[in-house]
């Protein structure tokens, strides 16, 4: 029997997906999830054979889930599902090695034939997905991702240059540098862009 958890914030999905996959007579859905918080702990507590998950959920993204767990060597075959095909997003959930990544408008049959190729070793990437991430490469360095990061969660040029050990100037290069490559005319426009195409 596959157990499974499914993180998903919009309660009328999450259960329509849990009572369908319950129908598969190999599959047993062993906890529902509304944000990432929660999903971190029921899947440490659990330990559920596969982690469907929302990559857009209120306080931990799916993305932010699957890294962690990746952390903690936890043996959990995650499946992130999206209905945004952001370049950003694919490279995230690569470098988190998540063993799915699908567009949540697939029918559930396809999604349970991509959880019982993933039991078996296999790795299911949406091909629509693929293709959006090589659309657009990020262009901002690690660097500059980080200032940007920071500058979105509401921190001021002298919060970022005290949190990354920065002078007040070099901080202002970086700004002027990410509006550049960009083409934002102030910070609100960058974060807004860098956001939409998942990129921080």
């Amino acid at each position: 029997m596959i157990r499974i958890m499914i993180a998903e914030d919009q309660g009328m999905l999450r259960g329509a997906l849990g009572s369908l996959l319950d129908f598969e007579e190999d599959m047993e859905v062993i906890a529902q999830v509304e944000n990432g918080e929660d999903a971190l702990k029921v899947a440490t507590e659990l330990r559920p054979d596969v982690c469907l998950l929302d990559i857009e959920m209120p306080l931990k993204s799916g993305l932010e889930v699957a890294a962690e767990l990746k952390e903690m060597a936890s043996d959990c075959r995650v499946i992130i599902l999206t209905t945004f095909a952001r370049p950003g997003y694919f490279e995230k959930a690569l470098k988190a090695e998540v063993h799915g990544y699908l567009l949540k408008d697939g029918s559930v049959d396809d999604l349970s034939d991509s959880i019982r190729r993933v039991m078996k070793g296999k790795r299911e990437y949406d091909p629509e997905l693929m293709v959006a991430s090589y659309e657009g490469d990020n262009p901002l360095t690690k660097r500059e991702q980080e200032i940007l990061k920071l500058a979105a969660h509401g921190k001021t040029s002298k919060e970022i240059s005290a949190a990354l050990f920065l002078s007040a100037g070099t901080v202002r290069n970086y700004m002027s540098e990410i509006l550049s490559k960009l083409d934002a005319k102030n910070k609100i426009e960058a974060i807004s862009k860098a956001e939409e195409k998942g990129w921080i």
